[in-house]
């Protein structure tokens, strides 16, 4: 999937940097002390990393796509760190909160619970976690072959009990990109951490 974002990264930087991200990013905001330290993983153009910039936060992110990253960093002033979550050694990053904005929508429904705790490494304790994901029963394919993970609200809800994240905040949302596509967003804080 990493491919399509690194063949289209211009295309793609154009069609989501100008989307006002207000609406799924201040629910995470409003829990945050002004400072402070956001990941976004999956950044793509940097729109919302420069949006909390703005805003007195410090923001990094963390972006797969060479070409998305080099775009992100430019867009926003941040810095963005170049590598795949799948693989990548979390444990040695420190953030108040993690932006996970469409990141996870290519993972798979049984790799989505080490996904999760792989990136949450990030974490400080007390930290909180925004993610969004894309609503509806088992899996779509868009016409430029990208494979989606779709999901109800209750199934994630039980995911995250099962994973020990307490939800402090749910919304639903229509996309800006696709009209009929709907997005689901949580403010998640783990409970497991030390």
């Amino acid at each position: 999937m990493s491919d399509f974002y690194e063949r289209n990264h211009r295309q793609y930087f154009e069609s989501t940097v100008n989307i006002d991200p207000s609406a799924f990013l201040q629910p995470l905001t409003a829990r945050l002390e002004p400072g402070a330290t956001i990941l976004d993983i999956g950044c793509g153009s940097g729109r919302d990393l420069r949006w909390l910039s703005d805003r007195g936060f410090r923001p990094a992110g963390f972006e797969k796509s060479p070409g998305l990253a080099g775009l992100a960093r430019r867009h926003s002033g941040c810095p963005v760190i170049e590598g795949d979550f799948d693989g990548f050694d979390f444990s040695g990053l420190c953030f108040d909160a993690l932006v996970l904005v469409g990141s996870l929508v290519h993972v798979a429904r049984k790799r989505l619970p080490a996904a999760l705790g792989s990136v949450c490494r990030a974490l400080v304790p007390g930290g909180v976690v925004l993610v969004t994901f894309k609503e509806g029963n088992g899996t779509s394919r868009s016409a430029d072959g990208r494979v989606f993970t779709l999901w109800c609200k209750e199934e994630l809800e039980d995911l995250f009990t099962a994973q020990q994240f307490r939800v402090l905040e749910f919304f639903r949302s229509a996309s800006r990109l696709h009209s009929g596509d709907v997005w689901l967003g949580f403010v998640l804080r783990p409970t497991g951490l030390p």
